[in-house]
């Protein structure tokens, strides 16, 4: 079974043909919402608001420890994890999609691991490659087969929140080799690897980051959304795809 864990722009799948809805107790609280269960394609898909299903969880709020280990308790075969991002370096302009392969952590505060108990060993991942590789392949060989010119490869620099960047921060960003900017991929990324799932995200570029293409004097918020419900078509239709190409 695919899951799926929609960010901005994605509260709800309408290309899911909803079975039914449950609510999973997890032992580190409340996930941002019941997991909603149906079918694409005729295969089986559990999903996920990020931000709550009327969007009211800022990011740095996001339950991400309850969030995945819900997920994980239903033994999925591979996350795909739906995020709107910044972007930074100048192929990454409003409406296009990205398979990032790496990314860099400026988030603080959050709960970022599940081993923490002090009953429990000192436990290190392997972090190297923070997104898993197969399921990245099948996100662009889905891409591909929706006629999505989606790019491979990208550093995802998952900021705090829940303002946006400083345009001379988007400076520093680009200088550590930041390719995007958004606010939700840590700690999921490394929730996932602790939980061995096999996670991958499909970037959508919402917006020019903090002083970069359009974006020099400030972000056009209002504008956001309207690039996200266009995108998010291109999505629905990878996602479609995503099924039929990797047997979930």
């Amino acid at each position: 079974m695919l899951a799926i864990i929609g960010g901005s722009g994605m509260t709800q799948l309408s290309c899911l043909e909803i079975s039914h809805r449950q609510v999973i107790r997890t032992p580190y609280g409340e996930p941002s919402g019941p997991l909603t269960f149906g079918k694409i394609n005729n295969q089986e898909i559990v999903f996920l608001a990020r931000h709550g299903y009327g969007h009211t969880i800022p990011p740095h709020v996001v339950n991400y420890r309850a969030n995945l280990w819900a997920l994980h308790s239903l033994t999925p075969t591979q996350v795909v994890a739906v995020a709107s991002v910044g972007g930074i370096h100048a192929n990454l302009t409003p409406g296009r999609i990205v398979v990032p392969d790496q990314i860099i952590d400026y988030t603080h505060g959050r709960k970022f691991t599940f081993f923490e108990d002090k009953d429990q060993p000192v436990t290190h991942i392997d972090f190297t490659e923070p997104y898993c590789q197969t399921s990245r392949r099948y996100l662009l060989d889905a891409a591909k087969m929706a006629q999505v010119n989606a790019i491979d490869h990208g550093v995802y620099a998952a900021t705090q929140g829940p303002r946006l960047e400083t345009a001379a921060e988007i400076n520093r960003l680009e200088r550590d080799g930041a390719d995007m900017v958004g606010m939700t991929g840590m700690p999921e990324a490394a929730l996932a690897k602790e939980l061995g799932l096999q996670y991958a995200t499909i970037a959508v570029v919402a917006n020019y980051a903090a002083g970069r293409g359009t974006n020099i004097r400030g972000i056009p918020l209002k504008e956001i959304y309207a690039v996200l419900d266009k995108a998010m078509v291109s999505v629905r239709n990878i996602l479609e795809n995503l099924v039929k190409c990797n047997g979930n």
